[in-house]
């Protein structure tokens, strides 16, 4: 590893490795992972200060040589995620330096970590999440209680944007009472959702079928013994539904949730009003809806116009 550094630096290096290995527990992929981001650092320092580094010359090493060297991983084509990647082995590597009184570098501290970006939410088509409704359970020797409790469940998802957690903790006291009702989301911070009178007549439905009576403080969804259904279960159900339905892999309970906010703000809906139905603590969670939905349009630009150089007129 690092044969070009000096030998008192490739000594160092042999020495991290070896307490990876004993005292870290660290996995031979770690091990092979994080010996690649040093070796690459090394190599990228040779050639940016014109000669092979030995361990003192790290300690002369500025905030400046860091971000150069972050900056020319990203022009070779590396991604913001092996960019944190490669920093996280780089800083274990001193970190190992400093605890073993080898040498102290404050300066890596202060590089700050690249940071990738979040994918887009990926919600169903408005036909899509309408077949999932009406679709719901009703799969071959199934209960028909179940099948109306899976309705119910993918129903609440989509009509009121629920997290799938959310929805699967729900108690009984907590249903709807005059169109409206208590979630309690992330951080337990509870906010009112208005419930349409379709998911509600889901709910009554499945309710009225169910054979597990429970009290106020019993779970709304229920497993076939009649304890709060698992989440597990939730997600086989709807890979189930994907199936029968020819949907694609990313239609997910979650994206039920996407669905719902990305068809609302197609809808004209309301920033802040989705924000606050969804339960996101920042306006810039929420934000992400309006990149689907320019993402969309675009799509659509580029498929229709006439002007469009992918779609040249004939």
């Amino acid at each position: 590893m690092a044969g070009t550094a000096a030998p008192d630096l490739r000594d160092a290096l042999a020495a991290w490795m070896r307490w990876l290995a004993s005292e870290k527990r660290a996995s031979a992929h770690t091990l092979g992972a994080y010996a690649g981001d040093v070796d690459g650092f090394l190599g990228f320092l040779t050639g940016h200060r014109g000669g092979p580094p030995a361990l003192a010359d790290l300690g002369d090493l500025r905030l400046s040589d860091f971000r150069a060297w972050l900056a020319w991983r990203a022009r070779s084509g590396t991604g913001a995620a092996s960019r944190a990647r490669n920093l996280s082995g780089l800083r274990s590597f001193f970190h190992f330096l400093d605890r073993t009184g080898r040498l102290h570098l404050p300066a890596l501290q202060a590089v700050r970590t690249p940071r990738a970006a979040r994918p887009l939410p990926r919600p169903l088509t408005p036909d899509q999440a309408r077949a999932v409704v009406e679709a719901g359970g009703g799969r071959t020797g199934e209960a028909a209680w179940v099948a109306a409790r899976d309705r119910a469940l993918f129903t609440l998802l989509y009509g009121c944007g629920l997290r799938l957690g959310e929805a699967l903790g729900l108690d009984r006291r907590d249903l709807p009472r005059d169109g409206v009702m208590t979630v309690t989301g992330k951080g337990r911070k509870q906010r009112q959702v208005p419930v349409l009178p379709a998911v509600g007549r889901a709910l009554q439905a499945y309710l009225s079928l169910c054979p597990h009576a429970r009290g106020e403080d019993g779970p709304v969804f229920v497993g076939v013994r009649g304890g709060r259904l698992d989440r597990a279960v939730a997600e086989r159900q709807m890979r189930h539904l994907r199936s029968a339905l020819g949907l694609p892999d990313d239609a997910t309970p979650h994206a039920l949730r996407h669905s719902f906010a990305t068809h609302l703000l197609c809808e004209g809906g309301d920033l802040r009003a989705i924000q606050e139905l969804l339960g996101h603590s920042s306006l810039s969670t929420t934000q992400r809806y309006t990149d689907v939905d320019s993402e969309r349009l675009l799509a659509v630009y580029r498929s229709a116009h006439p002007r469009d150089r992918r779609n040249p007129p004939r």
